[in-house]
């Protein structure tokens, strides 16, 4: 008998260790499937802390895949070059029934350089792989060991990566020696950190979280940084390559970089020093130097991944790049830096977060881990500039919505000090259309327009001005949605003043704009610039509205009517006036002419959660009013 119970205890717990990894979907609680396109099943990451040029990754994860929305959660992005060094990759897949389907392993992973066009981490090696599998639902799971050569910075924790991720139980622990010593910073936990030591005598730090909701996906949202659940750790020493440091806020950190990674990175030839003084000789604004040498920097140079050089943190020699004629992002500032400072204009190397929606390093937490690209910071009296140095085209001062508004890092030789780049209004960000047609009796459309495009909405136009013509005639026919447009001439100005500006010119045709029935004509009133795509509506709203950037347009088109033909219908004139923006629209008759005005206003910010059905409103408003016909009718 008691043998029997010892083999009944033996069963029971050898079928609850199954039950522990079976990762049939209908297992998941119910409660985390609501707005969730995948869900973490288990997670363990482990960061220990060997030595200072010593660290490992251990990473255990499973994770159910829903819907085709989530997929992307179940690519795996891993590094694996001289400064990481990747072993002990496997994996399993599993059906929705918990039964394995496949299997995979690091010969299954595709590998290939870090280039997206301006990262910092241009020399890193990846592997990725995702699964493909076309029935959902699914489960991954996989383990991995890393080993870094480093102790600069580590990866983020982050369990619920993005949003339509629910997480049944994600644990992370990070260990080290005791002198060791670390700083954490936790975003949007609802548990807190649980300090302890291992049996190796570390410090450990330990943080878990068990059914966690996911969150849903909601239009114009604030950064994910306000509400997905994260810890960032950052050392008080380090050694990165051969290069040790400390430092615990930004100035120190911004004095490590200057130090140990650009002094004597500068160096110039005497010959290309000597050109610079004469390229700039007779001009006494040290800004319009600066546009000179700038200039003559992006007719120089071209922006290439560079596979070298202290991991992604260290820029070329200037001497080299001069040489070369390339460089990264990193080594192209650090040259344009070189450049300007042989006619005695001071420069400071900043990082930065590119791209939008914007964000900005966390002001009281100094990491590298916070940044993604390099640009310089020109510090003139009242008129601070900034240039983003890897294109050939773009404007002196000009940033775009890549780095515009953030703050950045300027490493300078007191140290590391935090500044806010370009910020570029509603009214600097301005579009401006002025048209002139003809509408004929059989429903044809003539006539030319001329376009301005300022600030944020440079960009609107500038990519097209470096297409090929054909492409470009292509391209406007798609951007203008005029049913059977013929562009017969059409031009391209760019003036690359520290204000910029793109003026688009056309001249244009389009059979059958308005439809001629019975003797009566209707045609849209906006042919120029009509809002189509509306922000859908969301029940229940979390989270604020959130713009990321405003913007102006203004457009005016003059229609001269058909001989014989008169308005009969046309659009009520509108004014809307919200905290977010405004919209007016207004047509008036002067002999045979039809005046149409049309203003539409969007002031970036963050807006109450309550106030996204007016937005939506809005726009819907809009939209219905850019798409209302105007009808011409045959005087008897």
């Amino acid at each position: 008998m008691k043998a029997f119970i010892i083999m009944l205890s033996l069963l029971v717990s050898g079928i609850g260790a199954k039950a522990q990894e079976n990762y049939a979907t209908s297992l998941i609680p119910k409660e985390l499937l609501s707005y969730a396109s995948a869900v973490v099943r288990n997670e363990e990451v482990n960061i220990e802390v060997k030595d200072l040029d010593n660290t490992f990754y251990h990473v255990k994860k499973a994770i159910t895949v829903l819907n085709k929305n989530g997929v992307r959660e179940a690519s795996i992005v891993l590094e694996d070059d001289k400064t990481n060094i990747l072993k002990g990759v496997k994996g399993l897949i599993y059906n929705e029934f918990g039964k394995p389907i496949g299997k995979f392993s690091e010969s299954d992973f595709e590998k290939t350089d870090y280039v997206n066009g301006f990262s910092l981490f241009e020399d890193t090696k990846i592997k990725h792989y995702t699964p493909t599998i076309s029935e959902y639902p699914y489960t991954v799971t996989y383990e991995y060991t890393t080993k870094s050569k480093q102790s600069l910075f580590f990866d983020a924790w982050e369990p619920n990566s993005s949003t339509g991720v629910a997480v049944e139980k994600s644990t992370f622990v990070f260990s080290c020696k005791p002198d060791f010593n670390i700083r954490y910073k936790e975003l949007n936990m609802p548990s807190k950190v649980v300090t302890g030591t291992n049996k190796d005598k570390e410090n450990t730090y330990t943080w878990q979280l068990t059914n966690l909701k996911a969150i849903k996906s909601e239009p114009y949202s604030p950064n994910d940084n306000k509400y997905l659940s994260c810890v960032k750790i950052a050392p008080e020493k380090f050694n990165y390559l051969g290069v040790s440091g400390s430092f615990d806020n930004w100035n120190q950190m911004g004095k490590w970089v200057y130090d140990k990674l650009l002094v004597s990175r500068g160096g110039l030839p005497s010959s290309t020093a000597d050109r610079m003084k004469q390229l700039t000789e007779g001009i006494t604004d040290p800004k319009l130097k600066a546009k000179k040498i700038y200039e003559y920097m992006q007719d120089k140079t071209h922006y290439i991944s560079v596979q070298v050089g202290i991991g992604g943190f260290q820029p070329f020699l200037a001497s080299d790049v001069d040489q070369q004629n390339y460089g990264d992002c990193k080594a192209l500032v650090n040259y344009t830096q070189a450049l300007l400072k042989t006619v005695n204009i001071d420069s400071y190397y900043c990082l930065v977060k590119a791209d939008a929606p914007k964000q900005s390093p966390l002001v009281d937490f100094a990491s590298m881990d916070q940044f993604n690209h390099i640009i310089l910071c020109l510090p003139f009296k009242n008129d601070t500039t900034f240039l983003e140095c890897t294109s050939q085209k773009i404007p002196f001062g000009f940033l775009g919505d890549f780095t515009d508004d953030r703050l950045v890092l300027a490493c300078t030789p007191q140290g590391g000090k935090l500044l806010h780049t370009t910020q570029y209004k509603p009214q600097n960000n301005l579009q401006q259309c002025k048209a002139n047609f003809a509408i004929n009796a059989d429903g044809t459309l003539s006539g030319d327009m001329v376009t301005n495009f300022k600030g944020l909405q440079y960009d609107n136009r500038s990519f097209l001005a470096e297409e090929a013509p054909k492409e470009q005639v292509k391209m406007l026919q798609r951007i203008y949605a005029i049913n059977n447009l013929e562009i017969d001439k059409y031009d391209f100005k760019l003036d690359k003043s520290v204000q910029p500006m793109l003026t688009e010119t056309i001249k244009l045709n389009a059979r059958d704009y308005g439809s001629n029935n019975n003797g009566k004509i209707d045609f849209l009133v906006n042919a120029t610039n009509r809002k189509t795509n509306t922000p859908h509506e969301v029940r229940n709203r979390h989270y604020d509205l959130y713009i990321n950037s405003g913007f102006i347009d203004e457009d005016e088109v003059t229609y001269t009517l058909p001989k014989d033909y008169h308005v009969d219908l046309r659009p009520a004139n509108i004014t809307i006036n919200k905290p977010f923006g405004s919209f007016s629209m207004s047509t008036a008759v002067i002999g045979d002419q039809l005046i149409y005005k049309r203003k539409l206003q969007i002031t970036d910010g963050t807006y109450s959660k309550e106030m996204y059905q007016e937005f939506v409103d809005f726009y819907q408003s809009v939209s219905e009013t850019d798409n209302t016909n105007v009808t011409l009718v045959k005087n008897n």
